[in-house]
């Protein structure tokens, strides 16, 4: 009986979004809650699932295998396939989260961008910032959680670790594979890598 009512509640809703103008395809795969609230112009990709409190605002697009809960996603926002956004995240006006991407308790500000295999947790992160790929805020040492705070215009290198607590000023550039552990003055490039080190004629050992 109880699954019966759930199914009848995820249809109803689903019949709601769709009166309203709300795109969906395969809808039967799309599970809402009861306070879901979705604004015009939105479309949603199968096997999306929105938790309590999600608020989703005009021109919206979320792709296939995206879970959110307690988030508000402002207009023009781009987010998945794939993508967990959390309780307490932000994203603002013209941001995109993308593939395999989780946001957790951040606020991704206004045209910023985190397009593939991305950790923000506990972050604010400024207008028009890049980060790249593979980037992790490390925002947990093991006892309590740090912020990390990212503002307008920086560009965060691929595979980038940033250690919480740290600032990372306006249009800085963190160079791809760096372990970020002190602030980032004002149209800095940040870098941590070693050299590259190169034997030629190397013979490695097989068995």
């Amino acid at each position: 009986m109880k699954q019966l009512n759930l199914k009848k509640l995820q249809n109803r809703l689903r019949n709601k979004f769709l009166k309203i103008g709300v795109k969906m395809i395969g809808p039967e795969t799309i599970y809402f809650s009861k306070d879901t609230k979705i604004g015009k112009n939105v479309t949603i990709e199968p096997y999306v699932v929105f938790g309590s409190k999600v608020k989703i605002g005009n021109n919206v697009t979320i792709k296939s295998f995206s879970h959110l809960e307690s988030c508000k996603v402002e207009n023009e926002v781009d987010i998945g396939p794939y993508a967990r956004i959390r309780p307490g995240t932000i994203l603002k006006e013209g941001s995109k989260v993308g593939n395999f991407v989780e946001i957790k308790k951040s606020i991704i500000g206004k045209k910023s961008k985190v397009n593939h295999l991305s950790y923000i947790g506990d972050s604010d992160i400024g207008k028009s910032v890049n980060i790249g790929a593979g980037t992790i805020t490390c925002n947990y040492n093991g006892v309590k959680k740090s912020k990390t705070k990212i503002k307008d215009n920086v560009f965060i290198g691929s595979n980038s670790s940033l250690v919480a607590p740290l600032t990372i000023e306006e249009e800085s550039v963190v160079g791809a594979g760096s372990v970020i552990t002190k602030k980032v003055r004002k149209k800095s490039l940040a870098l941590t890598r070693t050299l590259q080190t190169e034997v030629s004629n190397y013979n490695r050992k097989r068995k």
